[in-house]
């Protein structure tokens, strides 16, 4: 049960990431831009991207709104 509750964890961090990278390419941003646009250092946009950070609901909004987007539409896809 615990690999299962690890791997799903790795696998929705990774979906979630590559959403992010889609966004941030689809708006023209450099991981810089968008780390200076949220108030988040590029380090912690890379960590996203690669699915190593769990990324707080307040911080999923603040990447939200730099995209311009709803929370919901950046969850598009991830199930």
């Amino acid at each position: 049960m615990y690999n299962f509750i690890m791997n799903s964890e790795k696998n929705i961090l990774a979906l979630f990431g590559a959403r992010v990278r889609e966004q941030r390419l689809e708006k023209s941003f450099s991981q810089e831009a968008l780390a200076h646009e949220c108030g988040f250092d590029r380090t912690y946009i890379s960590g996203i991207e690669l699915g190593k950070r769990n990324v707080s609901l307040k911080n999923i909004k603040i990447l939200a709104e730099a995209f311009g987007v709803s929370i919901s539409d950046l969850f598009k896809g991830i199930t």
